[in-house]
Order: C-alpha cells, then sequence, then structure tokens
C-alpha cells in the first residue's frame, strides 16, 4: 500500500467516522487539551492499522477497535503522569461540531466516564447500535459477558438517574 492510499483511506475514515471519535474521546478524556491530547493518539493509531485491516469487518467496527485500545492505553499512561494546567490557554484543534448543550447527554456522558474502561466501551458500541456479538468481537470477550455488563450498566445507570433527581443534584 503506497502512503497516498493510506492517506486516501484515512482521510474518508476520518470523514465518515469522526462521530465515533467524537463518542470515544469524549467518554474517555474530559478536559479540551486531555481531548485533544487523545484525538491525535487515537488519529495515530488508526493511521498506522490501515495497512493491516483486511476488509473482514467493517470499517466502522475496525475503527472502534483501534480507538477503544488507544483509549484505555492512553487512559492507563495518563494515571501515571502527575496533571498539567501548562497548555490551559492554549487554542485547540479538535473541534466537535456540535457544541449545543444537552443536560441530558452530558450527565450521560459524565457517568460513562467513570466506568471502568470495558464498560465505557460497551456503553459507547451500544449506544451506536452494536449487536451483542459484535460487541463481543470488537472487545475480546464473550457475548454472554457483554449482556451481563450491559444489564449491569444499565442497572448502575438507572440507580443514579434515581438519585441524582430523587437529591437534585
Amino acid at each position: 500500500m503506497t502512503e497516498r492510499e493510506q492517506k486516501e483511506i484515512f482521510d474518508s475514515w476520518l470523514e465518515q467516522h469522526r462521530g465515533i471519535l467524537f463518542k470515544i474521546i469524549r467518554a474517555y478524556a474530559f478536559t479540551p487539551h486531555d481531548q485533544e491530547d487523545l484525538f491525535q493518539e487515537v488519529c495515530l493509531k488508526v493511521w498506522q492499522s490501515i495497512p493491516d485491516f483486511r476488509g473482514e469487518a467493517k470499517p466502522s467496527t475496525w475503527i472502534y477497535r483501534v480507538a477503544l485500545y488507544a483509549a484505555t492505553v492512553w487512559v492507563r499512561g495518563e494515571k501515571k503522569r502527575p496533571p498539567s494546567d501548562d497548555l490551559a490557554d492554549i487554542d485547540h484543534t479538535l473541534i466537535i461540531q456540535d457544541q449545543s448543550s444537552n443536560e441530558q447527554l452530558d450527565w450521560l456522558y459524565e457517568q460513562i466516564g467513570q466506568l471502568d474502561p470495558i464498560d465505557r466501551s460497551i456503553c459507547l458500541l451500544m449506544l451506536d447500535g452494536y449487536s451483542y456479538k459484535e460487541i463481543a468481537a470488537i472487545l475480546g470477550i464473550s457475548q454472554s459477558n457483554v449482556g451481563v455488563k450491559i444489564h449491569r450498566v444499565k442497572e448502575h445507570l438507572v440507580r443514579k438517574s434515581r438519585e441524582t433527581h430523587q437529591y437534585g443534584v
């Protein structure tokens, strides 16, 4: 594969599957600086993965797999670094198109962000309409494990929602 072909595939994937990347980034990184860092890391990993893509899965499935793996590795690496406010005032190149505020969506992303990385990944995939079988294939776990985890996450979110509404948090 030539670099030009790789660039064409990358540009096409980025255009078609931008929403997947934004969801993952929003669920794994919470400050503009961290979102920018994670966006760059995910894009690098997607770029590097293109020669290995054999077309056995849909590009969106492949991108999810690569991006989720990159995000979980990035989170582990970030926990080892002390927080830095040095870059808080710089402009960021990652621009999420729909900046409109939606309290419920913001709450949901906040709750998803507090889950462990596997549960977080399952939520994102489930919200995008992937089947248990597809989620299992992407994450390398069994379908029954996916079902159990989805059930537990739903129970957790319902409980958190009730607490939020009960206490007006």
